[in-house]
């Protein structure tokens, strides 16, 4: 029972989907030519870019939508600060008698 579980696991890693797209014959001849130079396969060439181009995407707006988040939390912090925690009391007295010697 566990031999077939393991099989199961495996054939969903190695699922994929295809992809097709049309385009010109100019941008054919690009994608080849870089492909070689790279010693990839044009398949390979091709899923590569896709694949960073998407992840760069991603990262950029996660990166905006943490940032516009942070802003919001930073703006409520000003508006409505927090009371000092016992740790910042203590930070705040020893730092205090730092300064004063």
């Amino acid at each position: 029972m566990a031999a077939r579980a393991v099989a199961a696991a495996r054939s969903l890693k190695s699922q994929s989907a295809r992809l097709e797209a049309r385009i010109s014959h100019d941008l054919h001849v690009t994608v080849k030519r870089a492909a070689e130079i790279q010693g990839r396969t044009m398949t390979d060439f091709v899923v590569h870019a896709l694949h960073m181009a998407a992840s760069r995407v991603i990262a950029q707006a996660d990166h905006v939508r943490l940032s516009v988040l942070d802003q919001e939390a930073f703006a409520s912090a000003l508006i409505a600060p927090a009371k000092p925690n016992a740790a910042l009391k203590r930070a705040f007295t020893k730092a205090n008698k730092l300064l004063a010697d």
